[in-house]
């Protein structure tokens, strides 16, 4: 089977990847400086982590790497990243296309394919109401509503999960871990509820280390900029108790080292997501063998309230698990972390995640 794996890199990923990338490597130069970064490693198949030679995987957002592709197979410099990825396509002569990016490379897009390519296959994690996806095949993510409100629009579906990287094993196996509590991940005005957990957890810095890892929306950083002065940007501004603890997001082996050094991590779900949970820094914290503390609601296998993670109700019952945990004997603490690590590693291991995609 010849496989064509296309995903996207997040904005603020961009920074450290271009640092790590330079400005003149080749493609794969680039491409492998990446996936040894370990960037979302827990969705990259298995085929294309090993070096198959009929896996292709690429970023089709990232213009660097597309142009360096596009340069070394005589594409003209104005190719547009739509004809780049195309053309990648053709040239690999792909037979299996799954794309982690469907918004951006939508039905128009799989419109065009070849005739070579005989499935295509999209990850969409998140509510849709206003794309169409009838061009895929198949639509796959590991949240039973959101895949049971596609199939309500007319588009096949299947369970599909992220796989434990076993690069966090080194993290996990960490027990000087020095950050009491920890919590990685955005903040926009759309992450209302996020924010008010956020702003009651924060006040937990006067008595242990806690600390924030955000990557904040353009909005607010331009409100936290000179320009927040004006009354319409400054309400969009982070409390204080949380710019106190905030630093600036982490991402690959950052993100896994950070990780690696927290005893607890806080998740916190995004508004859009219900009662569902799942969510990536679940599998990343239990990987790296850190306390998850994350909000009530419906966990996939292997997430097991009381078990292999804490949970708790709102942001006040946040602070009072993670104080009674701290204040607790340690020993229980590191026995549920170490209990979701075990969990995660046998639920997600890459070979069942690769069998289950051979299935799809």
């Amino acid at each position: 089977m010849r496989l064509f794996q296309n995903s996207s890199v997040y904005p603020g990923y961009l920074p450290r990847l271009r640092m790590l990338a330079g400005g003149h490597l080749s493609f794969n130069a680039q491409l492998q400086r990446f996936l040894a970064d370990r960037y979302a490693a827990s969705h990259i198949l298995k085929p294309v982590l090993e070096g198959s030679p009929h896996a292709f995987f690429t970023n089709g957002n990232d213009d660097q790497l597309q142009k360096a592709w596009a340069r070394e197979n005589g594409l003209s410099s104005k190719a547009s990243p739509h004809d780049i990825l195309l053309a990648q396509i053709e040239h690999h002569r792909t037979e299996v296309f799954y794309n982690l990016d469907p918004i951006r490379f939508d039905d128009s897009f799989v419109a065009r394919l070849p005739g070579c390519v005989k499935r295509r296959i999209a990850w969409r994690a998140a509510p849709s109401p206003h794309h169409n996806f009838h061009r895929y095949d198949l639509l796959v993510s590991n949240f039973p509503g959101i895949l049971e409100r596609f199939s309500e629009q007319g588009f096949r579906t299947a369970e599909f999960f992220p796989a434990h990287d076993d690069e966090m094993n080194r993290f996990a196996a960490n027990e000087d871990r020095p950050i009491d509590l920890l919590f990685v991940g955005g903040y926009s005005r759309h992450h209302k509820r996020r924010g008010a957990i956020l702003e009651q957890v924060a006040c937990m810095a006067e008595r242990w280390n806690v600390r924030f890892c955000l990557d904040p929306s353009r909005l607010t950083r331009l409100a936290e900029s000179p320009l927040g002065v004006f009354p319409p940007l400054r309400k969009h501004r982070r409390p204080t108790v949380i710019q106190r603890v905030a630093q600036s997001g982490v991402f690959g082996l950052e993100l896994y080292k950070a990780l690696g050094q927290a005893k607890i991590v806080l998740n916190a779900a995004v508004d859009m997501a219900g009662e569902e949970r799942g969510n990536m820094r679940c599998f990343e914290a239990m990987g790296c063998s850190s306390l998850l503390l994350s909000d009530e609601g419906r966990y996939p296998r292997g997430m097991v309230p009381g078990q292999t993670l804490m949970t708790f109700s709102d942001g006040r019952d946040a602070v009072a698990q993670a104080e009674a945990l701290l204040r607790g004997d340690p020993q229980v603490l590191r026995s549920i972390a170490k209990a979701g690590h075990q969990s995660i590693q046998n639920a997600y291991s890459r070979d069942s995640q690769w069998q289950a995609f051979l299935k799809l």
